[in-house]
Formats: structure tokens, C-alpha cells, sequence
């Protein structure tokens, strides 16, 4: 449940009612807003006595939250999240571009990929170096030796960088390198990597998974926030379905969803979720028409050769077109890009 606190109460007023929380054995967050302070209560609230909190000083009103999910919840957190990752933040004012390829391949090619993105008008970075893959012929990443190419284009370039984990040994290697790490699909209800990437601080790309609900991605979230990290973005990458005619399909109606639900901010992942590289353009458009806060998309100097999901990645040249239309839709639902 969340306690909602009148306008401007003082300082004594919020103390008095976290201690009481705390003194019964729950946990309290607080969301503090210019006029209205929110406190988050977290745990069974059979051990409080809701009648003396009903009556305390400056409480306006006792708020059940049915959801099991607390601390990504809207109704905790009515103010939508601004998540900084290195010099770039996502949010609800920028419209935030994460391209480069979905592995790395070499240090060559991922300095020359990061070079032309940041051109174009990315702010991130992406890039694989732990490749959970279907079949276990298929190349399975540079690991990290491809962490370090990515250090490196970061050097040169100075766009924040992200990348994937797939275990505690990955995850201890990658916050050496990255400024932000990925839970890819497969991942998803991985329990104990969720609180570990939750311990570790680093702010966390968080993809749906493939046949999850949005309730099961949320909780997902709440994972890694109850370990005390709190910078979570949430990447819509498509679900499976009965439909053959895309990799997966699009759940455009996740953004406005999850706008409505939580106050974490909403990327889409349009490469992944068509497969196609001619459906990545109109899809990414309807992202940033949808509210999405940001675009997850694959780009590679030679998609003909690429190691990994050639067929959905664009050419330096699609990508900058695709930029330059972008700024027409960010434009619209107001947001700098």
C-alpha cells in the first residue's frame, strides 16, 4: 500500500510515519514530489495499525496497491523515472537511440559501427559479448575480449555503452567495461541473476520475455529493485504468437500499457522483433508515436556477413535515414532528439 501525505507536510510528519512503518517490521520507501510525498509500504501490512495512520498528522490517504509488484509501481512512483547512464540519460523528455551490432565481432568493426551510429544521432552503444543463442553451433560471442572492444569504442566516442550478461561471471566482468548491462529475453525470470545485477548498481536494460505477461516483466523489475537498484529500463522486444511472418511480434500496446502501470521508462526493440530488416523503420515510427521512451535497434557495417541476425540489421546508410525521420516523430510527442 502506499501512504499519501497532504501537500507540503513537514519534515516531523514523514519521520513519524517511516518510524512506525519500520518499528513493525516493513520496509518504506519514499517518492517525494514538488507539492505531494508518496510513502511506499513494503511487506505485510497486517502487522500495522492502519486506524493510527489514518489519523496521524498530515496524512491525506491510505492507498492499497493490489499489484504484487511494489517499487516499479505507478501508483508508488507517480512521476516518471529519468534512469542516467554515463553522459545519457533516458526518460521521458529525449527520445534515446541504442544501435550497433548484435555481436561483436571485432574491435575494427565495432569502433567503425560506434563511429557511424554516434554520427547519425545515437546515444548508446550496443553491442554482444555473451550470445545466448538457440542452437549451441551458433556463435556464442567474443565474451570478454568483446567487453573490451566496447570500452574502447566508448574511448573513442563517447557514447554510453550496453551489453548483455548471461551469469554472475559475466555480470562481474561486464561493470568493468560497460556503463549498463542487458537481461536479455531467455533471462527474464533468471531469479537469482535478477537480484545480482540488482546488488551490483548498474543501471539494468531489462527485455521482456518471450512468452511473458506484462505483470511477470514487472515483477521481473521489482527483482532487481528490491536489491536497491533502482535504475531499470524496460525493452519491449516482441512476444512469441502463432504469426510465422515475423521473428516475433510486436506488442505495441505494451508502451501505453506500461506508461499506465509504471513509472520506469519504455524502450522498443524493432529489430528483434520483426527479423526483418524492412519492417524496423515503420515499426521503429510507431514506437516513438506509442510513448516509448527510447529504441533498441540493430545496425552492422555488412549485414550480409554478420555473425548474428544479419537479416534484421540495417546499413549505415537505412540507419541514418531512419534517424533523420525520427526527429519529425520525437518532435510530435515532445521529447529532444
Amino acid at each position: 500500500m502506499i501512504i499519501v501525505m497532504k501537500p507540503k507536510a513537514p519534515k516531523e510528519s514523514l519521520e513519524h510515519i517511516v518510524n512506525v512503518i519500520r518499528t513493525s517490521g516493513l520496509d518504506a520507501h519514499l517518492s517525494e514530489g514538488k507539492e505531494v510525498t508518496i510513502i511506499g509500504v513494503v511487506g505485510d501490512k497486517s502487522l500495522l495499525k492502519l486506524s493510527n495512520l489514518e489519523i496521524a498528522p498530515d496524512v491525506d490517504k491510505i492507498v492499497p496497491i493490489t499489484e504484487s509488484y511494489k517499487l516499479s509501481n505507478r501508483k508508488f512512483h507517480p512521476d516518471p523515472t529519468s534512469i542516467q547512464v554515463g553522459s545519457a540519460s533516458i526518460g521521458p523528455d529525449s527520445l534515446t537511440v541504442m544501435a550497433g551490432p548484435c555481436a561483436i565481432e571485432s574491435e575494427e568493426q565495432l569502433i567503425l559501427i560506434a563511429k557511424s551510429v554516434k554520427k547519425a544521432g545515437a546515444t548508446f552503444l550496443r553491442g554482444g559479448a555473451y550470445k545466448p543463442r538457440t542452437s549451441p553451433y551458433s556463435f556464442q560471442g567474443l565474451e570478454e575480449e568483446g567487453l573490451r572492444y566496447m570500452k574502447k569504442a566508448k574511448e573513442e566516442t563517447g557514447l554510453a555503452t550496453v551489453c548483455e550478461v548471461i551469469s554472475a561471471e559475466s555480470l562481474d566482468a561486464a561493470v568493468k567495461y560497460v556503463d549498463m548491462v542487458q537481461i536479455g529475453a531467455r533471462n527474464m525470470q533468471n531469479f537469482q541473476l535478477l537480484r545480482q545485477v540488482g546488488q551490483s548498481g548498474i543501471p539494468v536494460l531489462l527485455k521482456r520475455g518471450l512468452s511473458s505477461t506484462i505483470d511477470e516483466w514487472l515483477n521481473a523489475a521489482e527483482y532487481i529493485i528490491a536489491e536497491g537498484n533502482s535504475n531499470v529500463v524496460l525493452c519491449e522486444r516482441g512476444i512469441r504468437t502463432y504469426e510465422t511472418a515475423t521473428r516475433n511480434t510486436l506488442d505495441i500496446s505494451a508502451v501505453p500499457v506500461l506508461k499506465s502501470k509504471t513509472h520506469l521508462p519504455v524502450i522498443v526493440d524493432p529489430s528483434h522483433a520483426s527479423g526483418v530488416r524492412a519492417y524496423v523503420p515503420p515499426l521503429a515510427k510507431c514506437a516513438v508515436a506509442a510513448g516509448a521512451d527510447g529504441l533498441m535497434i540493430e545496425v552492422h557495417n555488412n549485414p550480409a556477413c554478420a555473425l548474428s541476425d544479419g537479416p534484421q540489421s540495417l546499413t549505415f546508410a537505412q540507419f541514418d535515414e531512419l534517424t533523420r525521420e525520427l526527429k519529425a516523430y520525437a518532435a510530435l510527442s515532445g521529447r529532444s532528439f
